[in-house]
């Protein structure tokens, strides 16, 4: 079984057990950003894989979502983050860089800007991992740059450059637009992956992300020796984030899917999950 992990702070509590070999599970764990994970599963190159929300939608009949576990929030999430050099309305026409990192964000930036900003920006992909602003090449002119995940954290807390008057995070301006939560990324297995196999990953996910929830601040104090972001922003980040997959989770799912397939961004399709009902 290969087993695709994010190294990102947002999956050390789901992770963090198995990493510490309190929780055993039989799998090698292969590390990637979202969009090269969304690959590898997408070639059948791994057996489970935390994916991003947009890849399960793209090619649903694919995979099985694991219940009960996502990354998602119901409110500012911390790590999903625009930063501009004026208001987002402003921007109509202006270069947004925004990073190749991960598929969810983009689109969901794009719902914002249309529905909610309503300016139209033009769209450039760019690198914006936490040492893409350590390299000159990193000062792209434009206006306004998407980030996620680590680098974001540390945008945000000062612990990189950041010369940007407004900042956007959008899992609060979903929030706020919908009033539902919203999910970044959830865990999928491949529908041909052995029923049994996958049953015992997910198990073992489960029981690590429930351990990973209740030492937080242990996982805060590895954010914070791995980054450099401030222990306090590790440990607000950690505790506002949310990696279960209730009906609330579903129900913003659901309405961003709605509304990507409006927008034509994927075709209709229904949630699928991983169950013992599924044959091998």
């Amino acid at each position: 079984m290969r087993v695709g992990r994010i190294p990102y702070i947002n999956c050390y509590p789901v992770y963090g057990a198995v990493d510490r070999g309190i929780v055993p599970m039989d799998a090698e764990l292969v590390d990637g950003v979202p969009t090269a994970l969304n690959s590898l599963m997408a070639t059948g190159a791994l057996d489970v894989s935390v994916v991003s929300a947009v890849e399960y939608a793209r090619d649903w009949e694919r995979y099985l979502l694991l219940p009960d576990l996502a990354i998602s929030c119901d409110g500012p999430v911390r790590s999903v983050m625009l930063f501009s050099t004026r208001p987002a309305g402003e921007l109509d026409g202006q270069e947004v860089l925004v990073s190749r990192s991960s598929m969810t964000s983009v689109h969901l930036l794009e719902l914002l800007f249309e529905h909610v900003w309503k300016a139209k920006p033009k769209f450039v992909a760019g690198d914006a991992e936490a040492s893409d602003f350590l390299v000159a090449s990193a000062n792209v002119d434009c206006a306004a740059r998407l980030v996620i995940g680590d680098a974001a954290l540390m945008l945000a807390s000062g612990t990189l450059p950041a010369p940007y008057d407004h900042v956007y995070d959008l899992g609060d301006e979903w929030k706020k637009w919908t009033g539902l939560p919203f999910v970044f990324a959830v865990w999928v297995a491949q529908r041909t992956t052995n029923t049994k196999d996958a049953l015992g990953v997910h198990a073992a996910l489960i029981e690590s992300r429930n351990w990973g929830l209740k030492n937080l601040a242990t996982l805060a104090e590895q954010a914070n020796a791995n980054t450099g972001v401030p222990l306090q922003a590790c440990n607000e980040y950690l505790s506002g984030l949310d990696y279960g997959f209730s009906y609330p989770h579903l129900g913003g799912l659901t309405e961003f899917y709605r509304r990507l397939t409006l927008a034509g961004k994927v075709a209709p399709g229904r949630l699928a999950f991983l169950s013992s009902s599924f044959a091998a």
